[in-house]
């Protein structure tokens, strides 16, 4: 399949960290003192605060199943934290979304009322806020309103509803029997795909899946070949065929990448450890020209040989592809303004 993706070979940053190279890859920026907290939005964040909702009653913004370092929305406030699912398709029994679960006894009009009361009590502080969070809590507590009583979206995040033969090109389906994570500890996720490619398809602007299974310190080899490759090329495989039949691969991009890559080294376990100094990422759709390798390592894959990318340069690529204005500020808790990239560049060699 790969006539339909191409990989840049030469991308490199300078944190072995995995919360610290994950700050970098969501966001473009260093991370704080704290890596597991923003101090900069994430991409996601940033297109849903410039671009806001291709479909209104939808998020612009979801995360699968919930978030992980560096996806937050930092200074620009909760309205435009990512959708989380909570709710894991990788899990045993039929994928239900609790936030669009009512609590037993109550119905619309209740829930309706329960909102106008909220509000009336949000407005006691509403007129001492200082600082706005009561302006960005009503926009967050409206597009939750729309989301939860929204037939459309409930639709779109309903799993059980797609082919069996469709969640069976995927793998594994979570309404059978769930096989418990392999010797190597890799979980089932690969019906997160099918999920993500279900909420754009609906019109999610952007559909961060996390697959956290990274480390291979220990029997590298063995652990990828027997866990985590099969399912991967499986899901990746899948993702992309269906994109394609369906006729959204060309308005779709797709990443997929990690933090960083791994030493050239097997160390001491027959594994190899944390290496930011030279990785690899696949990309396809959005006008991505497949069967192309951009960049090279050196011989031994410890650093770029040529024409060296940064992590900035893929969000850059991904930003122009949904119409993010890069140059824009946004100013932080302190009143400094940032702009969405300090650097980095669309990789023209995909297209």
């Amino acid at each position: 399949m790969m006539d339909k993706w191409s990989i840049i070979r030469s991308l490199n940053h300078h944190d072995a960290g995995h919360s610290n190279g994950d700050q970098i890859c969501f966001t473009g920026y260093n991370p704080g003192p704290d890596p597991n907290l923003n101090i900069h939005p994430s991409c996601g964040s940033i297109a849903s605060k410039q671009l806001g909702s291709e479909v209104p009653d939808l998020p612009s913004y979801v995360m699968i199943p919930k978030q992980v370092p560096g996806t937050d929305a930092a200074y620009l406030g909760p309205s435009f934290r990512p959708f989380e699912t909570i709710s894991d398709p990788a899990n045993d029994g039929p994928f239900q979304v609790k936030s669009f679960d009512i609590p037993r006894g109550l119905d619309f009009k209740r829930l309706a009322g329960r909102r106008q009361l909220l509000g009336n009590l949000d407005q006691l502080r509403r007129e001492i806020d200082q600082n706005g969070t009561m302006t960005a809590m009503d926009r967050f507590q409206q597009q939750a309103w729309e989301i939860i009583s929204s037939p459309k979206a409930k639709e779109a995040f309903n799993l059980d509803a797609e082919p069996v033969k469709v969640r069976e090109r995927y793998g594994f389906i979570p309404a059978f029997k769930a096989p418990t994570p392999d010797r190597c500890g890799v979980p089932a996720w690969s019906q997160r795909f099918l999920l993500a490619r279900r909420l754009v398809e609906a019109g999610v602007r952007l559909v961060t899946v996390d697959c956290r299974w990274w480390d291979t310190h220990v029997q590298g080899v063995e652990s990828m070949r027997e866990g985590f490759l099969p399912r991967w090329d499986q899901a990746y495989s899948a993702l992309i065929e269906d994109l394609h039949a369906r006729g959204l691969l060309d308005t779709t991009m797709v990443l997929a990448w990690g933090e960083f890559g791994r030493t050239p080294k097997m160390n001491a376990k027959a594994g190899r450890d944390h290496w930011p100094n030279v990785f690899s990422a696949a990309m396809a759709g959005g006008g991505i020209q497949g069967g192309r390798v951009v960049g090279e390592s050196d011989s031994k894959g410890s650093v770029p040989k040529r024409n060296a990318k940064s992590p900035q340069d893929v969000l850059a690529t991904i930003y122009r592809h949904l119409g993010v204005d890069t140059n824009t500020s946004y100013t932080d808790n302190n009143g400094r303004p940032h702009p969405v990239l300090m650097h980095g560049e669309p990789i023209g060699e995909l297209f």
